[in-house]
């Protein structure tokens, strides 16, 4: 088996659902390399690509919009096509995981791989992660610690698998802070669910 390189993704939108609504930003991060059963870190800003995106339609909802912080008008003039973002992120894939196999960290995977998979497919035909080499952190969390997905809220973690780094929503920052939630969970053996991590009613 071909030794894997683990690739943080996270995406800001306009909306819901891509094709009616744009992709405005993303970041990725290298969080990590496994060969065989060994799981080796990777400091998330040494190997990154970050992009701002034009609106591909003209719907948008200004509320979620307003999550990343992006200016629609600014974009319009300025932000990167996609057909030429998604080749240049393939490219540095390529190039950050050599003889090894790109694989997309997500948190909540659903939500990040349905915009960067269609905007791959949609812009350059072909995604560097095939159809579907991907890992949800929600799920690898639920696993090792032995709890329903709905527990597995960032808050809800134990403390010594959280990242320290701030989440802005600044797709860039995002996807490092999730690289190093990735990598603490990697390496966590799991197990009793401690005080900080006490069941919640709360949305990730």
């Amino acid at each position: 088996m071909k030794a894997e390189t683990y690739i943080s993704v996270d995406i800001e939108a306009d909306g819901p659902i891509p094709g009616p609504y744009s992709m405005v930003s993303f970041g990725m991060a290298v969080a990590g390399r496994m060969e065989g059963r060994t799981f080796e870190r990777c400091a998330p800003e040494e190997a990154t690509f970050y992009a701002e995106l034009r609106p591909i339609s003209d719907d948008y909802d200004p509320a979620a919009l307003a999550v990343s912080g992006l200016d629609r008008d600014v974009l319009i003039r300025e932000g990167r096509h996609p057909a030429e973002a998604m080749s240049a992120a393939t490219a540095w894939i390529a190039e950050v995981c050599g003889n090894t196999l790109p694989v997309l960290a997500a948190f909540p995977l659903s939500y990040d791989w349905m915009w960067i998979y269609w905007y791959f497919m949609n812009f350059t035909g072909q995604s560097p992660f095939g159809h579907s080499r991907c890992i949800d952190i929600k799920t690898l969390y639920a696993t090792k610690a032995g709890v329903p997905v709905a527990w597995s809220t960032k808050r809800q973690m134990p403390r010594e698998v959280r990242s320290t780094r701030r989440h802005t929503h600044h797709a860039l920052d995002d996807a490092m802070e999730q690289a190093e939630l990735f990598q603490n969970l990697m390496l966590w053996r799991g197990g009793e669910r401690s005080a900080a991590a006490r069941p919640v009613t709360e949305e990730a």
